[in-house]
């Protein structure tokens, strides 16, 4: 993240877009944006936007699975011990 964002020009404009509820690094990696989110908040001239399911236009079905997500996610809802871990595999590296 930050090599693309040392590299916007005079008189330029960038927009980055993601969600930072699907990062699907590692534990052991920090994801880009979260770490660009927390490193430039204060920066002017950067602004953030966070959009919720009041912003959600294409399927009605979609804004409750975020209302569902946003509450569970307030409660602190956890939910790890549900999911199995991965089988990991040897792969050989070529």
């Amino acid at each position: 993240m930050k090599m693309f964002l040392t590299r916007i020009g005079f008189g330029s404009k960038a927009v980055v877009t993601g969600d930072v509820t699907q990062v699907d690094l590692h534990k052991s990696q920090k994801s880009g944006l979260v770490d660009a989110i927390q490193v430039l908040r204060d920066v002017r001239g950067i602004a953030f936007t966070q959009f919720s399911s009041e912003d959600v236009v294409r399927h009605p079905l979609v804004a409750r699975i975020v209302d569902a997500y946003e509450a569970a996610h307030e409660a602190n809802a956890d939910v790890t011990h549900l999911i199995k871990p991965a089988a990991v595999k040897n792969v050989r590296k070529k």
